[in-house]
């Protein structure tokens, strides 16, 4: 592909799209087919198909490993780097393949990466001072290997400029969920709760979204340390405990990332197992049921908690519209009902037309469409960076 051709795509009034996205559950890549006309606030989008693609046996184990200082490895990470992309190239098969798609066909490709580790406070080293991402399955690798354009490496940009990297929905949900007759907020539950508030009157300047708390990421720790399965399946293990306050209180003691200033995002850095571990061993005596009972409600706490402290004196919702693996979570879901009261209610994203599983991966096909169109998609007052700017790499096949 020459500049001639990248350019007769920028401008082709009807694409088809892969977006892939693998978060902090570190089960699989999600893999979205769509087809997509206009960009900015005119884009129209039509869901082909849609799969989850499992990672390889023992890969879990792997990336946590290599996303903790003390036991990451550098040949494993060089290893993983070309992993991942081998992996995401599958996925991208896999979904042509079911979905009858000829992957000819497919103009372009969206890849999030999968995150390594994420240090968007800016550090002083070595004289220079300045916050670092890593995100790995490299972009390159997956357009050589699929022969289609590809644009990842979303964040880099963003903390390049200072700011926090994430989180990247915001724009996605900004123009194509936002709605000038009531006021929206956004709930995404993967490893991290992330939310975005859509005022009526907001424009992409004015909007509020940020990392809120856990999401599933400790729930699913416990899961499998305790009851050895890799997630709580409808929340039906915390539907069968109590809330123990002792545990509930200490929680809320130890977790600054709750109360901290936006912007701010987080990761598995923060509410991985060195989070979990003082916990665990001051509380040994507390049934296993109510520990994870204890945890998935205080998830539900971290949204309710900085919609309060964040949000409610700038914007008050009318609807709250839950996506990502905890929308299937019912305890996750009756805990956030019973915070916000009859205040706000609470939906589904597939009341928007969007499946909960298939969002973050149609988001990353939309921002590579935006990268095409030259659109500036990190949105300075969500990530704190000096300025907003075009993100992604462009990686010819």
């Amino acid at each position: 592909m020459n500049i001639d051709e990248l350019q007769k795509l920028a401008s082709k009034k009807r694409k088809t799209i892969i977006g892939l996205m693998s978060g902090t559950s570190l089960d699989g890549v999600d893999a979205a087919l769509i087809e997509l006309s206009g960009s900015g606030t005119k884009t129209k989008i039509k869901q082909l198909g849609f799969i989850t693609h499992p990672f390889p046996r023992g890969l879990k184990k792997k990336l946590l490993e290599n996303s903790t200082p003390s036991s990451g490895n550098v040949t494993d990470i060089c290893k993983l780097n070309f992993l991942i992309a081998h992996i995401y190239t599958d996925a991208v098969k896999e979904l042509c393949r079911k979905s009858k798609f000829n992957l000819a066909d497919v103009d372009l490709v969206g890849s999030h990466g999968q995150t390594i580790h994420h240090l968007p406070q800016k550090e002083n080293y070595y004289g220079y001072s300045f916050g670092s991402t890593l995100q790995i399955g490299d972009p390159s690798v997956i357009a050589k290997l699929t022969g289609v354009l590809t644009i990842g490496d979303f964040r880099t940009g963003d903390v390049a400029l200072g700011g926090q990297g994430a989180p990247l929905v915001p724009y996605f949900d900004f123009i194509m969920f936002h709605s000038i007759k009531k006021n929206r907020a956004l709930l995404n539950i993967g490893g991290i709760s992330n939310i975005t508030v859509l005022d009526k009157k907001c424009t992409t300047a004015s909007i509020i979204a940020f990392d809120a708390g856990p999401g599933n990421m400790m729930i699913d720790l416990i899961a499998k340390k305790y009851f050895d399965v890799e997630y709580d399946k409808n929340g039906t293990i915390a539907a069968g405990g109590k809330i123990n306050e002792e545990v509930f209180n200490w929680l809320k003691r130890h977790d600054t990332y709750i109360e901290k200033n936006i912007p701010k995002s987080t990761g598995r850095e923060y509410y991985g197992a060195e989070f979990l571990t003082p916990l665990l061993k001051k509380f040994r005596h507390i049934s296993k049921d109510d520990l994870l009972t204890t945890i998935t409600e205080f998830t539900a706490y971290g949204v309710f908690r900085n919609y309060e402290k964040f949000i409610k004196n700038k914007t008050r919702i009318d609807e709250l519209f839950v996506s990502g693996g905890g929308a299937k979570n019912k305890f996750i879901i009756r805990s956030l009902k019973k915070y916000f009261s009859n205040t706000v209610e609470i939906k589904n994203i597939l009341d928007l037309g969007i499946s909960s599983d298939a969002k973050e991966a149609i988001c990353f096909a939309v921002l590579a469409n935006e990268t095409l169109a030259g659109n500036r998609t990190s949105i300075q007052s969500v990530t704190g960076a000096t300025r907003s700017t075009i993100l992604g790499k462009i990686c010819l096949p």
